[in-house]
């Protein structure tokens, strides 16, 4: 089976993709079309706090992938708004002009009642949706009135989409496994539309995805596309193959495409990055500087060794198993007690949903745990931040650690493992990912672990510990290099260059 994979291609025939060279491939090929990202996650959130409105960036790695893209391209990008203080902000459209700082797109906000974002959000995208599309051992929970809800908060979506459309001609990029029935609804009304969808997420094997009670309408949604992208070439051939299996449908293996009705799907890989220029140049600012004395001080570091984790809280990135790990490195080689320091940082979410209320509990379990077992006076082997921080204080871990953990058990690709090589402007730090990520795929200089693995994953960490300066520095350089070249405008180019050369 030939898949159609840009992991390895030139976009459009170029090496190295730049925001320049997104905004030629906009003005050039896609001139007088409206370009609109749709996504549940909107890239600023404003609160209310003291009196004063403040405008944040979510812990959110498609927002901080898309911001630059949208940057770059202009237009329209509607999501849900959900700061308490989205509706103060915005005209009687739902329309804010973003970022704050340099207006460049406009941010139109969707508004969605709490039992809309219960059922929609955190019932079928996050119970049903999430856990069926990541093999982390989580059954997924499929509740009829939880897809009732998700199905009209994906017709309120279309709404906006066609109202911000009209009689324009339109480009709409859809994002994820929020809005799998988007583009079927906004074609049933306006087929000139040209829709785009990338899952973000693993898309499973068959056999795991045909327990989905509803698994034919929401594979008829994402054929609506004329594009559905993922991250590596193993999901699109997942995809393949469950269409194929649940559906009347024609597939041309050597296209990568799906015939349906009279439509044609291309299925293609785009593996997503990070904007390597912008974090590398935010890295080498006199504020991150400051910031990382400012950790030292706070902790009272000195000279320990550095480990970080920065994750959103989730049972799919494996955090209770990189504490074990580390558990098992100070039993067994008790000399890295009181030398080595690992923080934990990362905010609690979903905490409305059951099984993230256990995983919050055995997090503080084992942090505990951990800590009570080996702390001295003045070390703790553990410091968990569980605070929403800005992102100058975490370029500061990130240029201050000498390791960084990724360990997901799943994961579609994962860009924290980008941005920590981004940040690493020294050409130093080690990276310790798992193999469960799409990153994997691409960041080969990295350590590779299986987390489940936890001796193996020890010695993992005790090697990343002991790794001489200059293969350190060399690994960096390697994957710096990848980074750099396969950056988020090289993966928003490829999808762009695939949009403006469909015949319709």
């Amino acid at each position: 089976m030939r898949i159609f994979n840009t992991d390895t291609m030139s976009t459009a025939g170029e090496a190295n993709w730049t925001r320049e060279g997104l905004q030629h491939l906009v003005t050039t090929k896609l001139a007088g079309r409206l370009f609109i990202v749709v996504s549940n996650r909107e890239p600023y959130i404003h609160t209310s706090a003291g009196g004063e409105i403040q405008c944040l960036v979510p812990a959110s790695g498609l927002t901080v992938a898309l911001d630059p893209v949208m940057r770059s391209c202009g237009g329209v990008w509607i999501a849900h708004g959900s700061g308490n203080a989205d509706r103060d902000v915005v005209d009687e459209k739902g329309h804010v002009s973003v970022p704050p700082d340099e207006p460049s797109y406009t941010l139109r906000r969707v508004w969605l009642t709490k039992e809309e974002e219960e059922g929609y959000y955190l019932g079928f995208s996050n119970q049903a949706l999430w856990p069926l599309c990541h093999i982390a051992y989580t059954p997924p929970n499929f509740d009829e009135s939880h897809w009732n809800t998700y199905r009209r908060v994906n017709q309120l979506f279309a709404g906006a989409v066609l109202d911000e459309v009209g009689d324009k001609q339109a480009i709409v990029f859809i994002q994820d496994y929020h809005l799998a029935l988007l583009s079927r609804l906004i074609k049933a009304k306006n087929a000139r539309v040209i829709t785009a969808q990338f899952w973000h997420i693993p898309w499973p094997n068959p056999e795991a995805f045909r327990i989905c009670p509803w698994g034919e309408e929401i594979l008829d949604g994402l054929l609506g596309n004329n594009i559905l992208g993922f991250h590596i070439g193993y999901h699109c051939e997942n995809f393949l193959e469950t269409v194929r299996r649940m559906l009347e449908v024609k597939i041309d293996y050597e296209r990568s495409a799906v015939s349906r009705g009279g439509e044609t799907t291309l299925v293609r890989s785009f593996p997503i990055s990070v904007d390597f220029d912008r974090i590398a140049i935010d890295a080498r600012r006199q504020e991150v500087v400051k910031e990382i004395e400012q950790i030292r001080r706070r902790w009272r570091l000195s000279d320990e060794i550095i480990g970080i984790g920065i994750d959103r809280i989730d049972y799919t990135k494996g955090i209770p198993h990189r504490f074990r790990a580390l558990d098992k490195l100070f039993t067994k080689y008790p000399e890295y007690q009181k030398r080595l320091v690992f923080f934990q940082l990362g905010e609690p979410s979903r905490v409305h949903i059951k099984k993230y209320k256990e995983l919050n509990a055995e997090i503080d379990d084992l942090v505990e745990e951990i800590n009570w077992k080996y702390e001295s006076d003045n070390w703790r082997p553990i410091i968990y931040v569980r605070e929403h921080l800005p992102p100058t204080a975490l370029l500061g871990f990130q240029r201050l650690a000498d390791f960084c953990i990724v360990s997901s058990l799943h994961d579609g690709m994962n860009l924290v493992a980008k941005e920590f090589v981004s940040s690493r402007v020294d050409n130093d730090g080690v990276l310790i990912l798992s193999r469960f990520t799409g990153a994997a795929r691409e960041l080969t200089e990295a350590l590779l672990v299986n987390p489940y693995a936890i001796d193996d994953f020890a010695e993992t960490i005790k090697r990343a510990i002991e790794m001489p300066r200059g293969e350190r520095q060399e690994r960096m350089r390697k994957l710096r290099q990848i980074v750099r070249q396969n950056n988020i405008y090289r993966w928003a180019g490829g999808i762009l260059s695939e949009l403006a050369d469909l015949k319709l």
